[in-house]
């Protein structure tokens, strides 16, 4: 483990592996270094790039210094570039994807930037989410009713009641209590995204590097039609579906891609 220092003081945890041009990949809500998808997709880009994963604020061993705002996390990845060589490509998946974009939207030195499947409600293929939504969130943290708030989210990505309900008895139950209050940091990111209305035209108009939207064949309707209408408003976007995949995207199909589309070969 590295660690490098935000803006405001924050100690970022990281680990770097492979060799090659620099890959940072951009974790979504409840995961980390040690919990969640990063860990086999560095595995699978490792020899072809020099990838970088970390754990984004107040998850795993990285600190969480108060008050939070979207544009602390951009300062993280800043001080992750800068780290990588001053420059480097970056993937995120989910709401990971969405930071990955603010970050590009930023300024950042990144050149080039892939998301996969921003978890957006564009339209009327499901129900919009309420504005009251991050409030109530909020208050479940303040409360510290942790599993309360784990499981107000996993209602809000449409997580069956009843593998909830299974989850709940899992050791990995622990493991997202334990990073519960970062909801609020995934969520402020996408929460304004969620009324089921056509995305703002000129949110992303300073993205200016080549971007690569992908969602999984199998995901429902609600998510694939949310990456095409973020590709629509986003500057030299393009779109790629997966065949057979879904929002828990398998490494060893999305690393092909990636590699493709930061080699300027998209397939």
């Amino acid at each position: 483990m590295a660690t490098v220092t935000s803006a405001d003081g924050t100690i970022i945890a990281f680990d770097r592996v492979g060799s090659g041009p620099a890959l940072i990949l951009v974790d979504g809500a409840l995961c980390y270094r040690r919990f969640g998808p990063s860990a086999a997709l560095a595995k699978q880009l490792a020899d072809r790039f020099t990838v970088f994963t970390y754990d984004r604020r107040g998850r795993g061993e990285s600190g969480n210094t108060l008050p939070f705002s979207p544009a602390r996390e951009v300062e993280d990845l800043a001080a992750l570039i800068a780290a990588a060589g001053g420059s480097a490509v970056v993937c995120g998946v989910s709401s990971g994807g969405a930071l990955a974009l603010e970050a590009a939207n930023s300024g950042l030195p990144i050149t080039r930037v892939v998301v996969y499947e921003a978890p957006l409600i564009v339209d009327a293929a499901r129900a919009p989410i309420g504005e009251d939504y991050l409030a109530h969130l909020k208050t479940l943290i303040a409360d510290d009713r942790r599993g309360e708030a784990v499981r107000w989210f996993m209602k809000a990505v449409q997580v069956p009641a009843i593998f909830v309900a299974l989850m709940r008895l899992m050791p990995s139950w622990k493991q997202m209590k334990a990073v519960a209050p970062t909801l609020v940091h995934d969520v402020s990111l996408v929460e304004p995204y969620w009324r089921g209305r056509p995305l703002p035209k000129d949110r992303w108009s300073s993205v200016k590097v080549p971007t690569l939207i992908i969602d999984g064949g199998k995901s429902p309707a609600w998510m694939r039609n949310a990456q095409r209408a973020l590709a629509a408003v986003v500057p030299h976007a393009e779109t790629r579906t997966l065949p057979g995949q879904t929002h828990m995207v398998n490494a060893k199909v999305l690393a092909p891609a990636l590699a493709d589309f930061f080699a300027g070969t998209n397939a």
